[in-house]
């Protein structure tokens, strides 16, 4: 099984890489006006027509769980950054929509995070190795889809 070792060394390295990417990102953002967590639902949905998503479709997305995702989404709500209401589809649902304040934080944030991200990422690879990153990470992520879950 030597893909199985292939594929643990380069699991480790790209989960080290990101890891450490995260923690000087997460450093770069403190005094921000919202934490990473804020903005990266903010940017999801500014990237979905209407910037609306069901939670649910949402927390595909966001890299925090469900519950955790719902307590983050009311908590933004309160301050106005983004609405929940009932899916019109299916009233069990919720639709989590950016609000023009949400939308106007996710540009100012986001500006500064993609300055943090051509710092710390573009200052370690050059535009070649960014693009095939690019195409690594893409073809790693569609390529899911076409593999069943391992059994237990």
């Amino acid at each position: 099984m030597p893909r199985t070792k292939s594929a643990t060394v380069a699991w480790e390295s790209l989960f080290r890489a990101q890891v450490t990417l995260g923690r000087r990102l997460n450093r770069a953002a403190r005094g921000s006006e919202v934490s990473m967590r804020v903005y990266d639902v903010l940017y999801n949905l500014t990237r979905f027509p209407e910037g609306r998503l069901r939670l649910h479709e949402l927390n595909e997305h966001i890299l925090l769980d469900q519950s955790s995702l719902s307590r983050l989404v009311e908590r933004m709500e309160s301050d106005g950054l983004v609405a929940r209401a009932a899916d019109p589809q299916d009233r069990r649902g919720t639709v989590v929509e950016l609000t023009a304040e949400g939308a106007a934080v996710q540009k100012r944030v986001g500006r500064d995070y993609a300055a943090a991200i051509g710092h710390y990422v573009g200052g370690a690879l050059t535009g070649e190795e960014l693009r095939t990153l690019q195409r690594l990470c893409d073809k790693l992520r569609a390529g899911q889809d076409g593999i069943a879950d391992q059994e237990d």
